[in-house]
């Protein structure tokens, strides 16, 4: 029971934070100012960017639900604000504000923020579990070369 509640948190926070944080982008992608912009060629069509959102919040989801059940502590509920706090503001910091140093930077935090839970909770009990961050970490990777790529041929 305390595995299921904890899953629909997550869910909804999770996905909470992305419909907050395209609520805070404006018109992103379709805006004059990033079709405008010299983008990376490998750049995914827009499609892949909902599809795999959906993908990495599910698994997420479910690998915090074992965290938190194992591990609930203070610090663990820092370590995630920060993830969720920097995954909701690189879309208004690179989007609406147009800053996009600014945003490499968040994103750079962001994918170390997710690296550290997957390094520092992969521990016996989350070893497995831990693989569900794997979506993510391989997303944030791309999305920073993405953002890079903007920050350095504009």
């Amino acid at each position: 029971m305390k595995k299921i509640f904890l899953l629909i948190l997550f869910l909804i926070i999770n996905f909470g934070g992305l419909a907050l944080g395209s609520y805070l982008m404006n018109d992103g992608p379709i805006s004059s100012w990033y079709t405008n912009l010299n983008r990376a060629p490998w750049e995914p069509p827009g499609w892949v960017f909902g599809a795999a959102w959906t993908l990495i919040m599910i698994c997420f989801s479910v690998y915090l639900t074992y965290l938190f059940s194992i591990r609930k502590s203070k610090f663990v509920i820092t370590i995630y604000s920060i993830a969720v706090l920097l995954n909701v503001s690189w879309n208004y910091i690179f989007f609406n504000q147009h800053l996009t140093n600014i945003a490499l930077v968040t994103i750079i935090a962001l994918t170390l923020t997710i690296l550290y839970l997957f390094i520092s909770f992969g521990d016996e009990k989350l070893s497995k579990m831990k693989y569900l961050l794997l979506p993510y970490i391989i997303w944030l990777c791309i999305a920073t070369s993405l953002n890079g790529y903007i920050v350095f041929n504009n």
